[in-house]
């Protein structure tokens, strides 16, 4: 996928106002029901919603910065018309330069950020057919936060049994 890509499907990305942030309750209160490697598999039935909602999500601390962490969350919209890839950073980072992304070495640029909640703030993207196919046969994602112009924080998240978990969700 092409960092103009990737920025291009933030853009685009209508995103469905009774999930946007429904799932960051999902990762705190939902129940997990399967383990995909480092992934794992939480269910929850969000306020409001008529169904149950899951994501797989893996939650991350910077090796050398333990106050720094994230939460990656993928999921299918209720509507099963998107794929989301969404991520909750901490507050306290520089939201300008929004979040970038490395998978296996390739730079695949940077997205913005869309809302902060009292717990952190939110970039999301729409996940295309190439950004599920890379995810799926990658080895190591870095999500890189910024905590002023010049310093990322590159953190590392692995993508071992990324396929499985999302071909789990329902």
């Amino acid at each position: 996928m092409k960092k103009s890509a990737f920025i291009l499907a933030l853009k685009c990305a209508i995103i469905t106002v009774s999930l946007v942030f429904s799932t960051i309750s999902t990762q705190a209160q939902g129940v997990v029901r399967s383990q995909h490697g480092d992934w794992q598999m939480s269910c929850d039935t969000p306020p409001g919603a008529s169904s149950e909602q899951c994501a797989i999500i893996q939650n991350i601390t910077a090796e050398n910065q333990p106050n720094v962490g994230l939460s990656v969350i993928v999921l299918k919209t209720a509507d099963q018309q998107a794929r989301l890839l969404r991520v909750l950073v901490p507050l306290g980072v520089l939201l300008p330069n929004g979040l970038g992304l490395n998978v296996d070495g390739q730079d695949m640029g940077r997205v913005a950020f869309v809302r902060c909640l009292p717990n952190g703030c939110i970039a999301e993207v729409i996940m295309d057919d190439e950004l599920i196919e890379l995810f799926s046969s990658g080895r190591d994602a870095i999500f890189v936060v910024f905590k002023t112009p010049e310093e990322g924080i590159g953190i590392p998240v692995s993508l071992n049994g990324f396929r499985e978990g999302f071909a789990a969700l329902p």
